[in-house]
């Protein structure tokens, strides 16, 4: 190697590899301080990219597992309130089975379970009127949700609660007419269900109850025989509760007939019930534009008659059969979200490993690594000193 007092080589090469050196003992150091393998995109672009995907991939199953114990928190709210439902219905039976015993029980007894019956019926009413979560009711006939369960688009469960749109209180069990003092002469009624804009041409429902409500002087025994109840959009009207006191003409029967099923059904914006030679039409609103099936269920007039002890015991083993079914059904859903929990603590699990494998750092082999760069340095140095001498060789040639 030649010899220049204006290049030293020696120190120049020396000093570059001083320079890699530094640049690895600081990219060690970083990675034990910070615990990461991949601290920035130039560290590792491809391995960057794919940790940042497994990241965003964990952090929606950890979302997902808090929706699905949402969804089980629903469930269970819902399997307790159809729990006092059940307890409800157990203690109606027990009644009607009471007084169906005619042989030690007088009208008076019969009121007096009948009177209690009432109050269990609007029992009934108020927990499926009162049951919510988070402000959502839940056991009315309305609830139809779906639940995120993934951290994917698509990965959902849908949770249903209800049958055809119906809650689980005394109008939807079909308990709205229960009255164990009596039977209701036989009325004969035709239902016609309200066809949603999901179904077809959205077209209001009604029930026609047979009967002449316009000649006279029949129409006076027919609103006066009128027994049952009406069940429209979650509220019942009792049909033998009307007051016709004052009543002359047809127009004046159908008219407190009008009033006090409005006081019950509340402002309609329309008359709800008409009266012909033939039968007594109660009419539900139009389901209307982008209706669904449950919205049509929802306003279709529904009628119960008026049913003694025996027929009381009948209707209220089908809604226990239904509560039960019901309550199968959410037991069922809560199994399924369980599974799904698990499903996801596993894939959590999974995954963090996968990610862990790819930026995180290895301590032990990082630790050996700065050691040797360590070393590097040091030696390197010494080195870079020991170039900085070579001038010194031309001033002894000088000299």
């Amino acid at each position: 190697m030649a010899l220049s007092i204006t290049t030293n080589l020696a120190a120049l090469r020396t000093s570059n590899v001083l320079s890699q050196t530094d640049k690895a003992t600081i990219t060690s150091l970083e990675r034990l301080s910070s615990g990461l393998r991949i601290n920035r995109a130039a560290d590792d672009a491809a391995g960057m990219s794919i940790s940042v995907s497994l990241n965003t991939q964990i952090r929606g199953m950890k979302v997902a597992v808090r929706n699905t114990q949402d969804g089980i928190s629903v469930v269970q709210t819902a399997d307790g309130a159809l729990n006092g439902t059940t307890s409800v219905l157990h203690r109606m039976r027990d009644l009607s089975v009471q007084a169906a015993g005619d042989g030690s029980l007088n009208p008076a007894s019969k009121a007096a379970i009948q009177s209690e019956i009432v109050q269990l019926k609007d029992q009934l009413t108020r927990i499926a009127q009162t049951t919510t979560f988070n402000g959502v009711p839940l056991i009315d006939g309305t609830y139809d949700r779906l639940f995120q369960v993934g951290g994917n688009q698509g990965e959902t469960v849908r949770v249903t609660i209800g049958i055809g749109g119906k809650g689980m209180d005394a109008g939807g069990l079909g308990l709205a007419g229960i009255d164990v003092t009596r039977v209701s002469a036989g009325v004969t009624a035709t239902p016609t269900p309200a066809i949603s804009d999901t179904s077809g041409v959205p077209t209001a429902g009604q029930v026609a109850l047979a009967g002449d409500f316009t000649t006279a002087p029949a129409y006076i025994t027919s609103y006066q025989n009128l027994a049952g109840s009406i069940t429209y959009d979650g509220k019942t009207f009792d049909l033998g509760s009307v007051d016709y006191t004052g009543a002359v003409t047809a127009t004046d029967y159908i008219t407190k007939l009008n009033n006090a099923a409005l006081g019950v059904f509340g402002p309609l914006g329309f008359t709800p019930i008409t009266g012909s030679a033939s039968s007594l039409v109660m009419t539900g609103a139009n389901p209307g534009v982008g209706s669904s099936d449950a919205d049509a269920a929802r306003v279709s007039p529904s009628y119960a008659p008026r049913m003694g002890a025996d027929l009381a015991m009948t209707a209220i083993d089908t809604a226990l059969t239904r509560v039960s079914d019901l309550r199968a059904y959410l037991g069922a859903t809560q199994n399924r979200f369980e599974h799904i929990v698990a499903a996801l603590g596993v894939g959590i699990e999974n995954t963090t490993a996968s990610m862990s494998r790819i930026s995180d750092t290895d301590m032990a082999a990082e630790m050996a690594a700065l050691a040797g760069h360590q070393i590097r340095n040091q030696t390197g140095t010494a080195m870079l000193a020991q170039a900085q001498q070579v001038p010194n060789r031309i001033l002894k040639l000088l000299n």
